[in-house]
């Protein structure tokens, strides 16, 4: 029976709740292996490890993600304790890899092609999965009395589109492109910002701050994108309590549901040490 230090995981998306699952895994003694597209959208880009697809290596919290061409790179990688990350969207690499467990953490509110077939134990995050047809697990990603809850037959609740609360704010603080065009940042993410400031421009457009706050989450510069994509977001609370360096309350629980869901299915099948 395989012990945990042998198994891979192979985690398909890198943003800011994935990022709180890889952190479980990796301290646990898992090998994790990123998934992602060439271009991640991700906003929350600070606890982010898919920010290594545009930095060549980042940093979170005490994950290390390094962007690799190949999977063949993958032990080199782990064996200085990183993270390899590989742009493999569509998940070519995974025969290759053979791993043990796959978590789908895009939060795409639908599913990009994950199925049971790409792992012995398959987890995936939000809406547009269904237990145990699409997965083994899904887990419920809407803020509440039910979120990081293991499922086991159904789906998660559907994405009701309202973006959680955060100092009384929940639709207002979010900042979607008015127009379609190449991203140029005026401020920064950890900025204080003003309501009606420029914060951005896209092509030469300017992108204004719907209110005071800090800029909690902004898009890559230099990325093309459409008219309405979620771009930024503006944290109205005071600054000494806006945290943008370090891994969610949210990303950690659904870490920690990620990893109880994948040692219960191991637990099941019987491929890990007792």
């Amino acid at each position: 029976m395989a012990s945990i230090t042998d198994m891979t995981v192979v985690v398909r998306g890198g943003g800011d709740l994935a990022t709180g699952v890889i952190q479980k895994f990796h301290r646990s003694g898992f090998k994790v292996v990123i998934l992602e597209t060439g271009q991640p959208l991700a906003i929350r880009r600070t606890v982010s490890l898919c920010s290594a697809v545009y930095e060549g290596r980042y940093q979170v919290e005490d994950l290390t993600a390094r962007k690799i061409t190949d999977s063949t790179q993958c032990p080199a990688i782990w064996s200085n304790g990183e993270i390899p990350l590989l742009v493999d969207p569509a998940g070519q690499s995974l025969t290759s890899l053979r791993p043990t467990i796959l978590v789908d953490v895009i939060i795409a509110k639908k599913n990009l092609g994950t199925n049971r077939k790409m792992a012995p134990v398959t987890i995936a995050l939000g809406p547009g999965f269904s237990a145990p047809q699409d997965v083994n697990v899904v887990i419920e990603t809407m803020r509440g009395h039910q979120l990081g809850r293991l499922i086991f037959e159904g789906a998660a609740l559907p994405n009701t589109g309202v973006p959680g609360i955060l100092g009384g704010k929940s639709r207002e603080r979010v900042v979607h492109s008015p127009a379609a065009g190449v991203v140029k940042h005026v401020h920064h993410i950890g900025d204080r910002v003003r309501a009606g400031e420029v914060i951005f421009y896209v092509d030469s457009t300017p992108v204004l701050s719907p209110l005071d706050g800090t800029l909690r989450g902004l898009i890559q510069e230099g990325l093309t994108i459409p008219q309405g994509l979620k771009a930024a977001d503006v944290d109205p609370r005071p600054k000494e309590t806006v945290d943008f360096l370090t891994i969610s309350d949210k990303a950690r629980a659904l870490g920690g549901a990620a990893l109880e869901a994948a040692l219960f299915e191991l637990g099941k099948q019987r491929e890990i040490e007792v």
